[in-house]
């Protein structure tokens, strides 16, 4: 049995391997050739958080099969440990024995910010050139590095709840990928003209306004995974181009702003044209003009997990990284 930390990870697998990687994971799920039950999603009330089970299997010339065990604790942040601890295990699909243990945090953290840079290089203008991101957790750095993987961007808006954990947070990123990082003091400032916005956070209320998306925006929803959460205006929803999601079973199993204005009748089903895996088989279409204003909805799925812990091990191996456990 391999163990992976995630300085194995880091040293085997970057940002670029890993939105590849989302690409192909996703395809093959809306082929039709992933087994992915829904999440099991026990509540810690006591902690304000939740404990995630979530299991998947996907057919594929190397068959990959695991299970990652995920909890969300936002307030952690304050006790200066990880908001979304998790653990990723691997198991031999022929013989059902673990075959690998991975930091599951770092690769949580990893791959939603992969397959929301897919959802980006698939879907935003190519002459964007603005970015947006509101919250600064866990999630944020790895958000930001597929932001700028996916598109060449001049300059990424920040903005937090807590100004000072944004400003520190900018600092360090404007130092780390030498890109023009601007902490806003106000969310407004933030996405007014931005060609690219990601929203990454918690929150049970949209965390901006429609009326301050430009024309040719190309909006993420990372953060909300109940359906409580709500991060997106419906309004930006209904007058959306085009609405994408990792899946459409779990988007709208647990994705609040997407429940909600259509359990209201605010927004008809159909508006959700499909999943971001039939845009890369072409069954569904994607941008198909500058003026498009294209959202992408992910609420993460262990297919995503399985398949992308598999490549890593895969690579692991050949540069003989890792601990071998007997």
């Amino acid at each position: 049995m391999l163990f992976l930390k995630k300085e194995d990870i880091e040293q085997s697998f970057n940002m670029r391997d890993a939105i590849d990687a989302c690409k192909e994971a996703l395809k093959l799920y809306s082929e039709g050739k992933a087994k992915v039950p829904l999440r099991t999603n026990i509540g810690i009330d006591k902690q304000a958080g939740q404990s995630l089970y979530m299991p998947a299997y996907v057919e594929d010339n190397e068959d990959a099969l695991g299970v990652k065990i995920v909890s969300v604790y936002p307030n952690n942040i304050e006790k200066n440990i990880p908001s979304v601890p998790a653990t990723m295990i691997t198991l031999d699909a022929e013989t059902g024995m673990v075959s690998a243990i991975l930091d599951g945090t770092y690769l949580t953290q990893l791959r939603t910010g992969a397959v929301q840079g897919a959802a980006t290089e698939i879907l935003a203008s190519e002459k964007a050139i603005i970015g947006a991101l509101i919250g600064t957790g866990g999630q944020a750095e790895c958000q930001l590095w597929a932001m700028l993987t996916a598109r060449e961007l001049k300059e990424i808006r920040i903005f937090d709840i807590d100004f000072t954990r944004a400003t520190e947070f900018a600092k360090a990123m404007e130092e780390k990928y030498k890109v023009t990082m601007t902490a806003c003091q106000n969310v407004q400032e933030c996405v007014t003209d931005a060609d690219i916005i990601t929203s990454v956070t918690t929150s049970k209320r949209p965390t901006f306004s429609s009326e301050w998306v430009k024309e040719g925006a190309h909006i993420n929803g990372v953060g909300a995974y109940t359906p409580e959460m709500c991060e997106i205006p419906r309004e930006v929803i209904k007058a959306a181009d085009k609405v994408i999601f990792d899946t459409m079973d779990g988007v709208l199993e647990e994705a609040g702003d997407f429940i909600q204005p259509l359990e209201s009748g605010y927004i008809s089903r159909d508006h959700y044209e499909g999943e971001l895996g039939e845009v890369v088989l072409g069954k569904v279409a994607g941008r198909k003009s500058e003026k498009d204003i294209t959202i992408f909805k992910t609420v993460g799925s262990a297919v995503l997990d399985v398949y992308v812990a598999n490549q890593i091990v895969k690579k692991a191996k050949v540069n003989n990284l890792g601990q071998e456990i007997n």
